[in-house]
């Protein structure tokens, strides 16, 4: 059913690069409720609702598409929601917001029912690929490196180097040694078992705390928070909030069609400019979306931090059926993955190595012709400097065609990719982001 052989890896192997994801983007299920409780969201709510937008996406993803990526509530969209959707706009419930997510997921649904989704991935040019992956990597690794105060804020410069003798700096340049180590020995799964070991001197070093126990069951407070369509899409059209279902929507399509070629590439799993499966693999995130916004959650997107579990040698579904189980487990677990992801120093080496792996795509670009080097070149500077993966796509799609034009060669450029760039530019003018 996986194709194990054809793609010449093992069960083994693809169980420890899902655990290897799942430690990489766990934090989610805990940082998700922090944001959207901002908007009023009971935690418990938030907490199981991205539990079952995970699993749903990720199993679709697994048993249709046989891709090693995870789906879940995307990191920028709940900032959106919470701060610029309910934040901004004195008379919009959460419940309200949770409509036009909702409309979106069901506008996304159609979108990736039909071919436009995977015409998308063939005509967004090829130097512009390799600079969403290098860009992808670039800002995972400086997540990692700000999560545990490596980087931190500085007033004048933005950024600068933190305290390197902060127990959380010295735990991850331990982690970071001790994973650089296993995989220069060659050992399989290296980042899981790096991520281990430093989780198991976290404990000993009194950082790893379980004050809260184990386990605890999930609840549902306010049971479904979206019950019916068609008074979701009564409130979009009540309050107007048209913007905010074409700004979901928008975003959510670039910053999970760029996921997907970014980890796809890095598995080897493209086939030229097509991406196999394109379909069933870009349903999994907009059913996920659309019932994650019944239960009450923020839009979904494919989760960078399956990258790691691509660099754990995890090429097939069997990858993303591992990470659905785990957090399908970790709803009966909260306090201890609370815990365990309060902890960035476990999982950032992993995201600072895999960085360093996505940015190999760099070689591929053609820095010699500037019209195809500067876009691409765009996209890799501002994914990290922006903190959005969608807003470097943005970029990177409005001056391409514009290079091209000024040097005649406006006939290369595929006319979706003129579309997007108008569309792109509209949202980054005009609409709060």
């Amino acid at each position: 059913m996986f194709d194990l052989a054809k793609h010449n890896t093992n069960v083994k192997t693809e169980i420890i690069a899902g655990c290897t994801t799942f430690l990489t983007m766990v934090y989610i299920i805990v940082v998700n409720p922090v944001v959207l409780s901002d908007a009023g969201v009971p935690f418990s709510q938030v907490f199981t609702a991205t539990i079952i937008a995970t699993i749903i996406g990720t199993l679709w993803m697994a048993l249709f598409a046989n891709y090693p990526i995870a789906i879940a509530p995307g990191m920028g969209l709940n900032a959106y929601f919470a701060y610029s959707v309910v934040g901004s706009h004195g008379n919009i419930s959460y419940e309200v917001a949770f409509s036009a997510v909702f409309v979106a997921g069901i506008l996304f649904v159609i979108l990736s029912l039909t071919p436009f989704r995977s015409k998308l991935i063939e005509a967004i040019p090829e130097n512009l690929k390799h600079g969403i992956t290098a860009g992808i990597g670039l800002f995972i690794a400086f997540i990692g490196l700000r999560l545990t105060g490596i980087i931190q804020a500085h007033p004048q410069n933005l950024v600068a180097l933190g305290d390197l003798h902060s127990p959380s700096a010295v735990l991850t340049l331990i982690g970071l040694a001790v994973t650089l180590v296993l995989m220069s020995l060659g050992v399989n799964g290296a980042l899981f078992f790096g991520m281990v070991i430093t989780g198991v001197i976290a404990y000993f070093t009194g950082q790893l705390k379980f004050d809260k126990g184990f386990v605890s069951m999930p609840s549902l407070p306010e049971g479904l928070v979206v019950a019916n369509p068609f008074t979701a899409i009564g409130d979009v059209i009540h309050y107007g909030l048209y913007a905010v279902v074409f700004s979901f929507l928008l975003v959510t399509i670039f910053d999970t069609t760029g996921t997907m070629i970014g980890v796809a590439q890095q598995a080897g799993l493209m086939k030229g400019k097509t991406m196999p499966r394109a379909r069933e693999a870009l349903l999994a995130d907009s059913v996920a979306t659309t019932i994650g916004a019944m239960f009450g959650t923020s839009p979904t997107s494919a989760y960078i931090e399956s990258s790691s579990g691509v660099a754990a040698g995890g090429r097939t579904g069997i990858t993303a059926l591992t990470v659905a189980i785990l957090f399908a487990l970790s709803a009966f677990f909260g306090p201890l993955v609370s815990a365990v992801s309060g902890i960035a120093a476990i999982t950032a080496p992993a995201l600072i190595i895999v960085g360093s792996l996505m940015m190999g795509s760099i070689a591929r670009i053609q820095w010699d012709q500037l019209d195809e080097a500067f876009p691409a070149f765009l996209i890799i500077l501002s994914m990290p400097l922006t903190s959005s993966i969608a807003t470097g796509i943005a970029l990177g799609f409005i001056s391409y065609p514009l290079l091209k034009i000024t040097r005649g060669k406006w006939r290369e450029v595929h006319p979706l990719v003129y579309i997007f760039a108008v569309l792109f530019f509209y949202q980054l003018a005009f609409l709060p982001h």
